[in-house]
């Protein structure tokens, strides 16, 4: 059997990190949303629940500036820091984007602070063909020397551009999934783990890592509770489709 790894985002509380331990989740995620109230106690808690246990913690910090991150990794010492910025404007020439150097030199900076911490960078994948139009391979290049992981994520793009992500300047949430022929394309380029993220569901869990035969997979939005007009609810994730998502990973794991 092939061995998958398993990360659920957006848990941030003890209970739900509890439940995800419980039922064998690999990478228990949660997401700093704002720099101006980054420290969360009950984050923190949370974390320190995760350390307890064979999880590892992976957390999401929607911010680069190095002097509040690095008081960030020190607050809540996670097992995995995971970066998400969009790095590319699909309206520039330089579509890497000007702030790739800037966060390389951010994860070196980390690699020699906390050495102890594993690093995840998302690399941009659209969310249709024009896979051929977006530079992920470059990036990947870029961030791999510096990286611990690599996680797949869906940029939507679109004629006027890629300015329709949920979260202005970063890439996740969107419930939608990528273009899963690019993901195999880093998947065998890449020297490090991928994960796949974007869109995936128990519904398509299996499939996708039919196509793409990752080393885990992601799930965040599809996995989360809806409202009573079926949308999806951010931080509230929903325990049946939770368990069916692994069960179907693992179903997964045993066929390929």
């Amino acid at each position: 059997m092939k061995k998958i790894i398993s990360q659920i985002y957006e848990i941030q509380t003890q209970e739900e990190a509890e439940l995800m331990v419980q039922i064998g989740v690999d990478h228990v995620g949660s997401v700093i949303v704002s720099a101006r109230d980054w420290k969360q106690a009950g984050i923190k808690e949370t974390l320190d629940l995760v350390a307890q246990t064979e999880a590892k913690s992976s957390l999401i910090l929607l911010y680069s500036e190095p002097d509040l991150v690095f008081a960030s990794l020190e607050y809540y010492r996670p097992d995995i820091v995971h970066f998400c910025e969009i790095l590319i404007d699909s309206q520039a020439q330089d579509m890497p984007g000007i702030n790739c150097r800037a966060l390389v030199q951010l994860q070196v900076q980390i690699k020699k602070k906390f050495p102890e911490i594993k690093i995840m960078r998302t690399i941009p994948i659209p969310n249709n063909n024009l896979g051929d139009s977006i530079p992920f391979l470059e990036l990947a290049r870029i961030f791999e020397p510096v990286s611990d992981y690599f996680l797949t994520d869906t940029l939507i793009v679109c004629p006027a551009g890629n300015d329709d992500q949920p979260v202005d300047g970063f890439v996740g949430i969107t419930g939608k999934t990528c273009d899963w022929k690019s993901a195999a394309r880093l998947v065998e380029a890449s020297q490090i783990p991928v994960i796949l993220a974007g869109g995936l569901s128990p519904g398509n869990v299996y499939q996708g890592i039919k196509a793409v035969r990752p080393a885990g997979v992601d799930s965040c939005t599809l996995t989360n509770e809806c409202d009573a007009g079926g949308m999806p609810l951010r931080f509230k994730k929903d325990m049946a489709k939770a368990k069916q998502f692994l069960s179907e990973m693992r179903r997964a794991c045993t066929a390929f």
